[in-house]
């Protein structure tokens, strides 16, 4: 009988470790990749095969972001014709049909994750602290995930509840609303995330073997986030927590893991790359990413690599000496793609002969959007939606749909978060610039002069719908991490220092856009520190010298999006939720002007 222990000989590595030295790789171009990847074949010293080579199917998938319900949302599929086609996909019953028939191909099989499996969440999941993600993962037997960038969204605390379970409050919203909180029935694996003590988070690696006897095969699992992660979540929320160079974590577990009996290993990081042609998800065309040199160092005994973190979808192999190809996969986002793997291991020499992936669409329901249509294509299957895992979203759905349904406020028109005819995020548009007056408005009381937000705080656009009208659910989507709002002293030189710290040599993921009686531009041929010019308040100059009371998400106040200038103010006065700010904006007046002019100019880039 085959064992399938999913927690079994989990292992948490040590801070001070040793580091594995490994052989140099290769370095070659990137090759689009589906079809099965050769071996070299069993080292001089290994033993002969005296058993068949055991088939394992790994399926993978990325940045699920609590999108439980379908989310009107496609993927772009090769048509057969030379041209594409979109293909609704998503939704947890959908993907949950979707897996059950991938399993049916494999005798043997595992399910894992790359990260960000919650937070950043449509309303149903993220109203209820991605609870019901996470019932979700359970119900559809989602072994290991590792830990990504969002899932410390929250804090250290919460995410500690989210994998143990229990009701304690650790955020402004209220737990167990619905039900009792069990835990995950998986495992968080944290490789280079290391506590206090010097300790993991959670643990390293985690096993899973097949088979028994002669034919037993056991399969490693490295699991990590990326080394950039403080600057991507509050920093308050992890304090305490140092996050380590991601290859050397990798290259402290290989060792570990063979030790336990490992005959492939298989690392799922939340690092990525993306494309330069994204109309097939199986290719690998133009590949570049902060993924390439973690790959360039990891030791050769990693057999596959299972990506996240951009949102992206690609199969690749890279080349390497010795060994077969590195393979490098990554399903997307939202559960619209699962990554389909084979491996090949020959349990006498204890190695992977071969691994092969593609990425499957999973097909769901058609839609319409102000957009368009999305139709059911037949070049895919289409899933149905699983009965058990709809009834259990349905709830959720449910619960949360009186409250998001209510109206806050009507609109002049569209808000979006770049402008028209814009294709750079960083650069904001009208809805950053009508967060911004909303944050100040609601921290006039605390003394605001100006009020500042972060373009990468912004996850969606605000398009009203009939009459301007727009829901409370729109307005979470748009800002659904419940940041407090707070406001701190600063000189004007202080101000323009961190406006500087965004765009210098390591330029910030995040532009800062501000309110409307602030307006700056960029100048990016000008030396690093001299990028700020034409820098105005009410109209004129800035003084340098003059202080100035200044609000910011809680994210932004505790350094976040590298803008660490933020936390060298006056003690903050703490105001009230983001969130709440917008909908008091919007309410305050019949209808709310959408802003039209450009408070940041970009030259020179």
């Amino acid at each position: 009988m085959t064992s399938f222990p999913t927690r079994a000989r989990a292992l948490t590595t040590q801070l001070l470790a040793a580091p594995l030295l490994v052989a140099p790789l290769l370095t070659a171009s990137l090759l689009a990749a589906c079809a099965s990847v050769p071996a070299s074949g069993p080292t001089a010293d290994a033993a002969p095969a005296t058993a068949a080579p055991v088939d394992v199917g790994i399926l993978a998938f990325n940045d699920f972001h609590g999108n439980i319900e379908a989310p009107k949302a496609s993927i772009s599929w090769p048509d057969g014709k030379g041209g594409t086609v979109q293909v609704p996909a998503g939704g947890a019953a959908q993907l949950a049909s979707a897996l059950d028939a991938l399993r049916k191909d494999f005798r043997y099989s595992a399910t894992v994750s790359a990260g960000d499996l919650i937070s950043a969440s449509p309303l149903a999941s993220s109203l209820f602290l991605d609870e019901p993600t996470i019932g979700v993962m359970n119900r559809l037997k989602l072994d290991f995930n590792s830990v990504g960038n969002h899932e410390f969204d929250r804090g250290r605390k919460e995410l500690l509840r989210i994998q143990n379970g229990g009701c304690e409050k650790n955020t402004l919203r209220q737990p167990c609303q619905l039900e009792a909180y069990k835990g995950a029935n998986f495992q968080y694996l944290s490789a280079s995330t290391y506590t206090e003590d010097g300790k993991t988070l959670f643990p390293a690696t985690g096993i899973k073997s097949f088979g028994t006897g002669k034919d037993k095969v056991v399969i490693g699992f490295v699991g990590l986030t990326l080394k950039d992660t403080p600057t991507l979540v509050s920093p308050g929320g992890i304090n305490g927590l140092r996050f380590g160079d991601e290859a050397e974590a990798i290259n402290r577990a290989v060792p570990v893991l063979l030790k336990e009996g490992a005959d492939a290993i298989v690392v799922l990081i939340h690092q990525g790359g993306a494309q330069s042609d994204t109309s097939d998800p199986n290719a690998c065309t133009g590949f570049s990413g902060d993924i390439d040199p973690i790959l360039a160092k990891i030791s050769p005994r990693v057999d596959v690599v299972i990506s996240g973190h951009t949102h992206q979808a690609y199969i690749c192999e890279r080349p390497r000496a010795g060994t077969h190809p590195l393979l490098l996969t990554s399903a997307g986002s939202y559960g619209r793609l699962v990554t389909r793997m084979d491996l090949k291991i020959d349990p006498a020499s204890r190695r992977v002969l071969s691994a092969s992936a593609r990425n499957v669409p999973v097909q769901s329901q058609a839609y319409t959007t102000a957009h368009g249509s999305v139709p059911n294509t037949d070049l895919v299957t289409q899933y149905a939606p699983r009965p058990d895992i709809q009834a259990y979203v349905q709830r959720y759905v449910d619960a949360a749909r009186t409250y998001a349904q209510r109206t806050v406020g009507h609109l002049s028109g569209s808000a979006l978060r770049n402008w028209a005819g814009e294709d750079n995020e960083r650069k904001g548009g009208s809805l950053d610039e009508l967060i911004a007056d909303s944050q100040l408005a609601a921290t006039k009381a605390n003394g605001a002069q100006i009020a500042f937000m972060n373009t990468g705080g912004v996850r969606a656009n605000l398009e009203p719908g009939a009459e301007g009208a727009v829901t409370f659910a729109k307005i979470y989507a748009v800002q659904p991490f419940g940041n407090t709002l707070s406001t701190r002293t600063y000189t004007g030189a202080e101000i323009k220092a961190v406006l500087e710290s965004g765009v210098g040599a390591k330029p910030s993921a995040s532009l800062l856009i501000p309110s409307a009686n602030v307006t700056y531009t960029i100048d990016m041929s000008q030396p690093v520190g001299q990028r700020i010019t034409a820098l105005t308040y009410n109209g004129q100059p800035m003084a340098m010298d003059a202080r100035f009371r200044v609000t910011m998400n809680s994210f932004l106040e505790q350094g976040g999006d590298g803008y660490t200038g933020f936390t060298k103010g006056t003690e903050p006065t703490v105001g009230g939720l983001d969130l709440d700010a917008l909908e008091a904006w919007m309410s305050a007046v019949p209808v709310r002007q959408v802003p039209t002019e450009h408070r940041v100019r970009i030259l020179g880039k």
